[in-house]
């Protein structure tokens, strides 16, 4: 197994924060030292971003694999990155110690067959319109090629409710846990799409039994090229940490 799979499945509570995107150098070596000092276990950042719209930013790429990948050394952190193109799976598996499905890719079978032929820990997102059990049977593509080093990601269903991006289903992360016998993961950035509610969401996972949470920071969100109305800053990371760590506590008395 894995040394960084087998951490996650030992840790009470796995925490990854880093930016949507890689930006450049400068940015993510800058957040890498930060969000270590914060107790964060994994930096993660976008290299290859999908995006909705074709003028969005698309992300840097090899170079920013690269960039993610130095700073990560720096500071003594494992990074996970966003996979879209079942072509790039070289350079993934030899730059990315944890490789991210998207809930986009979360019914690209092609992909996730690759995928299980790998040897390194793969989260897959649950797409937001997928059933638990439409979800579950995407995860059997990867354990049908052999890696069973997987990590369930909720990361909120489409809602009809504008008011926030998505809905985290917290009942699924408690459904799942009970179930799948993989660790769990909740991506509260991408479910709500704004900052001031992501610790909520953030604590009503851990309260549900969430295995680690995937934040997304930023050091200056307003002039983020993506996502940066969903990311906190260093200092709220650090009361969110606090605060979830003593939710944890609480679970297991």
């Amino acid at each position: 197994m894995n040394e960084i799979f087998k951490k996650i499945k030992q840790n009470d509570l796995t925490i990854i924060a880093g930016p949507c995107a890689v930006e450049s150098e400068q940015m993510i070596f800058s957040i890498a030292e930060k969000i270590k000092e914060a107790g964060v276990h994994i930096l993660r950042g976008g290299a290859f971003k999908m995006r909705t719209s074709v003028h969005d930013f698309q992300g840097l790429g090899k170079e920013g694999i690269k960039m993610l990948r130095a700073a990560a050394d720096k500071y003594n952190l494992p990074i996970i990155s966003e996979i879209v193109d079942v072509r790039d799976m070289e350079l993934f598996c030899e730059w990315v110690d944890i490789i991210q499905v998207g809930m986009r890719n979360m019914y690209n079978y092609p992909l996730l067959r690759a995928l299980g032929k790998t040897e390194k820990p793969v989260l897959i997102k649950r797409g937001m319109g997928a059933t638990l059990e439409e979800y579950l049977k995407a995860v059997e593509y990867v354990e049908q090629g052999g890696n069973r080093q997987i990590i369930l990601c909720e990361r909120g269903v489409r809602g009809f409710d504008v008011a926030t991006r998505n809905i985290l289903d917290v009942g699924a992360i408690a459904l799942l846990k009970k179930g799948s016998g993989y660790p769990v993961f909740a991506d509260p950035s991408h479910a709500a799409g704004r900052t001031d509610i992501v610790p909520q969401l953030c604590y009503s996972a851990v309260a549900a039994g969430a295995d680690g949470i995937s934040i997304e920071v930023h050091e200056n969100n307003e002039k983020a090229l993506s996502d940066g109305a969903q990311a906190v800053d260093i200092e709220t990371l650090k009361k969110i940490i606090k605060t979830m760590k003593k939710i944890k506590e609480i679970k297991e008395v």
